[in-house]
């Protein structure tokens, strides 16, 4: 089975090949751009499986497929997710978001590799049109969110289940989780990225300070200038409130 990479960021691929090996799938070539793209595509075999940036350096890599014919499996890679249905109609198995979870990369080579056998005896690529992927995968379009999170106490690593966070919250240019068991910890992470990381249906940005999930939520107060506090069971080091713009998409998150 031949695999290569297109990925401008060459830390980021390597980063990838690396997860990778760990799969036992081997990258032979990674390329950087839409020309080298189109031009290695132009002069080699094509691969079984592509893992493939959307945003490259020179332009976005859905030119490729205008002017090259990819009978390869794609797994798309990128950091940004409305170009999802556009990705899963040029014969994509899976839509990554960056930063990559490994657990999420291992299903989409799990799925690439339950194709193989029905596709080996047609041809040597894979040629998936759309309406074959709806009919493989339960829903294609389903997001997998954050399950758990791995935190750094001095040389030791510790893994915090999503179930076991009563918040997260900025403090000092750093992000922290602040667990029911009243701890916090320092993550690399922005609440910007865990936006899009946590199920929007179990956590809310209620601030540019805060986002909790609904679980946690033990008390709504009335506060100041049309704005609510939230109580928590322990996060008890400054008060939680929903800032006034927020207060309308909270009401609605809440039920």
């Amino acid at each position: 089975m031949t695999t290569i990479i297109i990925e401008d960021e060459k830390p980021a691929a390597r980063l990838l090949q690396r997860k990778l090996e760990k799969l036992d799938i081997e990258v032979g070539v990674m390329l950087h751009s839409v020309e080298e793209a189109l031009y290695w595509f132009s002069i080699n075999e094509h691969p079984d499986l592509i893992f493939l940036d959307i945003q490259l350096s020179d332009g976005l890599s859905f030119e490729i497929f205008e002017k090259v014919e990819i009978k390869s499996a794609v797994i798309f890679t990128t950091a940004y997710d409305e170009y999802a249905l556009r990705a899963f109609k040029l014969n994509s198995i899976d839509y990554l978001l960056k930063p990559i979870d490994e657990d999420d990369l291992e299903i989409a080579v799990a799925k690439f590799k339950s194709l193989l056998p029905k596709q080996a005896s047609q041809q040597k690529s894979l040629e998936i049109d759309f309406e074959q992927i709806k009919k493989m995968l339960t829903n294609p379009f389903e997001k997998n969110y954050k399950k758990r999170f791995t935190v750094k106490i001095g040389q030791h690593l510790k893994v915090i289940s999503i179930d076991e966070i009563e918040c997260f919250f900025s403090e000092n240019k750093g992000t922290y989780l602040h667990t029911f068991d009243n701890r916090n910890y320092l993550i690399e992470c922005t609440l910007e990225l865990l936006e899009q990381e946590l199920d929007p249906a179990d956590f809310f940005r209620i601030s540019r300070k805060f986002i909790i999930p609904l679980k946690a939520i033990k008390e709504i107060v009335l506060y100041s200038n049309s704005r609510l506090k939230v109580i928590l069971p322990s996060f008890k080091e400054e008060e939680v409130v929903v800032s006034r713009e927020k207060v309308s998409d909270f009401k609605n998150w809440i039920g």
